[in-house]
């Protein structure tokens, strides 16, 4: 329904995820033929830490991001989120459009921080969609 309330121009429909990515990648990360053993050859010690990224893809229009060394919390998942709800309160101004994020069911995006948060949100035009547990397929920016 949402995706069709998207197609109609009746809300901005955007899908949020989470990415890390380091030089030194653990071997439950990695792929290997069927039949044969995971070797991942790497240098003996880490060099710098996990960079993250918090993806906001709005199939059609564009993609936006945050950055974040080590990962985001929730200070700065927070931070991430205000400035989305200041460009959707912008958006329903000039276009009387809501803004409909859709992600998982991470922690971090169910903390209780973050829930007091979701009626300021929601009054500048920024509503949370979550997906059912375990479902992160579900979600489109997972296969893009």
């Amino acid at each position: 329904m949402l995706a069709l309330a998207a197609q109609e121009g009746w809300v901005d429909l955007k899908y949020l995820d989470e990415a890390g990515f380091c030089l030194w990648s653990p071997v439950s990360y990695s792929y290997s033929p069927v039949g044969e053993q995971k070797r991942m050859e790497q240098t003996p010690r880490r060099y710098g830490r996990r960079i993250s990224i918090l993806g906001l893809w709005q199939p059609g229009e564009g993609f936006e991001y945050a950055l974040a060394q080590g990962g985001f919390k929730g200070k700065s998942y927070l931070e991430v989120m205000d400035w989305v709800a200041q460009k959707a309160a912008k958006t329903l101004a000039e276009t009387g459009r809501i803004t409909v994020i859709v992600q998982d069911n991470g922690s971090l995006h169910k903390s209780r921080l973050v829930q007091q948060q979701w009626s300021r949100w929601q009054e500048q035009g920024l509503f949370i969609f979550f997906l059912p547990p375990y479902c992160s397929e579900m979600n489109p920016i997972e296969t893009q």
